[in-house]
């Protein structure tokens, strides 16, 4: 329901960001355990991911709390402590394959279960702890 039908709706997420204290360790975790296609990588700044048609961003908070050194790219000093958490879509299948492959990666399963609205959700935790959870497309109607 949109309730201000003067103001444009988003079409959807072009992304997401979480935030890690150890680059190298979530650029292992999120490409060779999860085998998310990398898209950049600068330093111990951040490392971006590809997710369907939306981009994972993992960036050290601090070095996103600096102010921008580039003055061609004014991004503003942002950045979070504590875990966060993304939801990934699987199809049933998949997430049980996946679970498969992270209990072969030692990577152990926080919960796994069915939703009141009959979709699957699995969620693990990534070196920084993020909560990752890969979840039926289908989870909010």
């Amino acid at each position: 329901m949109k309730l201000t039908p003067d103001i444009p709706a988003p079409s959807g997420i072009l992304e997401a960001a979480l935030y890690v204290d150890d680059l190298d360790a979530a650029e292992q975790f999120y490409g060779q355990v999860l085998g998310l296609e990398r898209i950049q990588r600068i330093k111990d700044r951040h490392v971006f991911y590809r997710v369907g048609g939306s981009v994972l961003l993992l960036f050290n908070p601090d070095q996103t709390e600096q102010p921008p050194m580039n003055p061609n790219l004014p991004v503003p000093p942002h950045g979070a402590r504590g875990a966060g958490h993304v939801c990934l879509v699987l199809t049933r299948d998949e997430i049980a394959a996946m679970r498969k492959h992270l209990l072969d990666w030692n990577v152990p399963i926080d919960a796994e279960f069915d939703w009141p609205s009959g979709a699957r959700s699995l969620y693990i935790r990534d070196p920084a702890g993020n909560s990752v959870e890969f979840a039926e497309g289908h989870l909010w109607g």
